[in-house]
């Protein structure tokens, strides 16, 4: 099959490097060059997408985000982003027989922020104009292809420890509440969003997460201890935040 990816960082990366093995011909989409010898990449703008020169495309990833750009606050960069580019990529795809449509979003959808269980029978309701932007991304995406689009909301996405971490282990002396911190793994979403390629009959939508819902303050604890670094004091039993359960991912 001709898989095209219409973004490309790490994670289109990972997975598309698997499909490649898996002897599909790849095309990505994206911005700046890429060096990657098992696809054909294409340096394009999504708002003007022309695909009228590859051949026909049976399955599509689209895995955007916004770029950084001082003029936009981040509001409208996730309108641009996310949503205007609907239009353009659905009328470059066209003429192609599109079988299936995987939209990478995020649990940011969901806007719970008091310790409540999430998973994937929540009705999302976002509490901020980024989140229902995402939610309208999703929308959009489904009104457009109806039967093959499906949705896949990764929680945090994670390599290892990461320099932000590290950071808050050095800097926090006290943390004011239990907030809930949720995460998946980069080789996990990726091999997931492989796997989702031979599901027979998906789902609408899945979420992403290693279903370890975890306190922040504990994971900066974590690293703290690991480093040698002061511990931390936690201020407040209060929660927030939200305990994230991807139960269709581990189903299938």
């Amino acid at each position: 099959m001709h898989i095209l990816f219409i973004g490309y960082g790490k994670t289109s990366q990972r997975v598309a490097k698997t499909l490649f093995q898996q002897q599909h011909q790849i095309t990505t989409i994206s911005q700046t060059p890429k060096t990657d010898d098992f696809a054909m990449h294409l340096i394009q703008e999504v708002h003007q997408l022309d695909l009228s020169h590859i051949a026909p495309v049976d399955i599509v990833y689209v895995l955007l985000a916004p770029k950084y750009d001082p003029t936009q606050n981040s509001i409208e960069a996730y309108r641009h982003t996310y949503v205007e580019s609907i239009v353009p990529i659905v009328q470059a795809l066209k003429d192609h027989p599109v079988q299936r449509v995987i939209v990478v979003s995020s649990t940011r959808v969901y806007g719970e922020n008091n310790g409540e269980r999430i998973d994937d029978n929540t009705v999302p309701v976002p509490c901020d104009e980024q989140g229902r932007l995402l939610l309208e991304m999703e929308q959009r995406w489904q009104q457009a292809y109806p039967k093959q689009c499906i949705v896949v909301r990764p929680t945090g996405i994670y390599d290892g420890l990461s320099q932000r971490m590290i950071k808050l282990a050095e800097t926090t002396k006290t943390y004011p509440n239990i907030h809930w911190s949720n995460r998946i793994h980069r080789n996990d979403l990726s091999a997931f969003l492989v796997h989702l390629l031979h599901v027979k009959h998906p789902e609408k939508s899945y979420i992403c997460s290693d279903n370890n819902p975890t306190p922040l303050y504990e994971r900066i604890l974590d690293v703290q201890r690991e480093l040698g670094l002061p511990e931390l004091v936690l201020e407040s039993e209060k929660e927030t935040g939200k305990r994230i359960f991807a139960e269709r991912m581990w189903g299938v």
